[in-house]
């Protein structure tokens, strides 16, 4: 009887002992998968991050390149346009990176390899500007080297060049000259001028004095003598019409103001005249509605810069 008892004792503690070591089995078990699990997340996120920290040495890398080829195209006088464009595309993916939840490292070396792309491209841009550069200073070398000859070779030209020079002063002088007379010879002339009173009814009187009831309107009537010299084209005449006090007589709407001699002059009417240079009568009609006050007035004619002739009548 006691040796059974012993004997069950005995296969209840073998059988405790068996489940323990299932159970620390179970959780040896347990632990070494989920080590090994952790190791295989740890491993991601360092590859994670080591892919984050190459990213961004790259970029970091190209964006310093991209800032050396601006400063190297600026010097070589290209446009940067483009670069600055690409430098700021670069820094906006830079921002991005720092904040990007969803970092996937294909991505961002697609676009390394794109911005590696373009700085190849634009170092073939920089080196045809350096060609460019280098065929333009070897022709402005050239072109110093024949600028030093010359001087060299009119050194010993100084006093004829300096006789010629005045030769060519004295000539300039003379043609000056010869010019102001032909400017003068071609300028017109007005003569006989007449200026002559027509009154309401379309009656003319001549003489010079007439009384201010009957002067409806002036008549200014001259001859524009031929001049071979002359231009034969349309002639613009300005009238200037002066009071007793020399103040020019204007009505609104026909008279104005020209350049004589450097300043501006009122003037009471302006007539177009086709010059024909055949000794032509010329008549200008000019009306005022005011009344005319006693006194003397004179009658001035301009054309083409010249003063061309004068008159005066009276009103009593």
């Amino acid at each position: 009887m006691e040796a059974n008892a012993t004997n069950y004792k005995q296969g209840a503690l073998n059988m405790t002992i068996g489940a323990l070591v299932g159970v620390l089995a179970l959780l040896a078990y347990l632990f070494v998968g989920s080590r090994n699990e952790t190791l295989e997340v740890q491993k991601l996120l360092t590859s994670k991050v080591e892919q984050f920290a190459t990213t961004q040495l790259k970029l970091d890398s190209i964006s310093k390149v991209l800032d050396e080829k601006i400063v190297e195209v600026r010097q070589l006088g290209g446009s940067v346009v483009e670069l600055e464009r690409i430098k700021r595309q670069l820094e906006n993916d830079k921002k991005k990176l720092k904040s990007d939840l969803t970092f996937s490292s294909q991505q961002y070396s697609l676009k390394i390899r794109d911005y590696q792309n373009f700085l190849t491209s634009s170092e073939a841009n920089i080196r045809k500007l350096k060609n460019e550069n280098g065929t333009l200073a070897s022709r402005a070398q050239t072109l110093e080297q024949e600028k030093q000859t010359i001087i060299q070779e009119n050194e010993g030209l100084k006093n004829e060049k300096a006789a010629l020079a005045q030769a060519v002063f004295d000539y300039s002088l003379q043609n000056a000259d010869l010019q102001n007379k032909v400017t003068l010879a071609s300028a017109m002339k007005a003569v006989n001028i007449e200026v002559n009173a027509l009154a309401s009814n379309g009656k003319e009187r001549k003489g010079g004095n007439y009384k201010a009831s009957r002067i409806d309107r002036l008549k200014v009537t001259f001859i524009l003598p031929s001049n071979p010299v002359a231009t034969r084209n349309n002639k613009d005449i300005y009238l200037r019409i002066l009071d007793t006090n020399g103040a020019v007589i204007s009505e609104s709407g026909i008279g104005g103001v020209m350049w004589f001699e450097g300043r501006e002059l009122g003037y009471s009417a302006r007539q177009t005249v086709p010059f024909e240079s055949n000794d032509q009568r010329v008549d200008m009609v000019y009306r005022r509605d005011a009344t005319y006050k006693s006194g003397d007035y004179t009658v001035e004619l301009y054309s083409e810069g010249f003063k061309i002739g004068d008159g005066r009548f009276e009103v009593k």
